[in-house]
């Protein structure tokens, strides 16, 4: 009996530490890398494209723990307090980056300035605002259900129906960050079960 005992808990901790493994994985996989500006990287606008990066900004979703990489040649990047932003004033910079390649890490909820540091650039439109979504600001609610047709069906056929995404599992609005938040609830929940097996057996 006693050796069954031992068995049993050297299993419960090998399960256990499988999991713990898992998860500590799939958290640091979660965040994800962005270019600024795309493939042309982080230069002064050309003509009269002075909102280029905060529109492509707009375009992305940014969580804690994602990274902005900034590639650029004879330039740097200043990041700034929100009234230097909008002034351009590169003279009190809280951070100055060089060097043609910039990897800066979001590492909290809220916005963060950024403006080239070569003058005349950031009155041109170098400049980009990012805002860093808080996780219950980033939880989308769910997409109302489809309406019915005509027949009185739902629309069927082999598609998998209107209202889902064949791309991702779930509704839509269903964004990956939340697939993330539910699986890491889903993961911890079962490490929990685990941990109370393992002290009482």
């Amino acid at each position: 009996m006693a050796s069954f005992s031992a068995t049993s808990k050297a299993l419960n901790f090998a399960l256990l530490s499988s999991l713990l493994w898992i998860s500590m994985v799939s958290l640091s996989v979660s965040s994800h890398q962005f270019q600024v500006g795309g493939e042309k990287g982080w230069v002064k606008p050309a003509g009269n494209k002075t909102k280029s990066y905060n529109a492509w900004a707009a375009g992305n979703r940014f969580r804690v723990g994602d990274t902005i990489l900034f590639k650029y040649k004879k330039d740097s990047v200043l990041v700034v307090h929100s009234a230097d932003y909008k002034s351009c004033n590169l003279s009190n910079p809280i951070s100055k980056f060089q060097g043609g390649s910039t990897v800066f890490q979001l590492d909290r909820p809220g916005f963060f300035y950024f403006v080239s540091g070569q003058p005349g650039h950031c009155k041109s439109g170098q400049k980009l605002i990012i805002r860093v979504m808080h996780h219950s600001a980033i939880i989308e609610p769910p997409a109302s259900a489809p309406s019915p047709t005509a027949g009185g069906g739902t629309g069927g056929g082999s598609g998998g129906g209107e209202g889902w995404d064949s791309d991702n599992w779930g509704p839509p609005g269903l964004s990956s960050t939340n697939k993330l938040v539910v699986a890491s609830y889903f993961t911890t929940a079962l490490e929990g079960v685990f941990v109370i097996l393992y002290l009482f057996m």
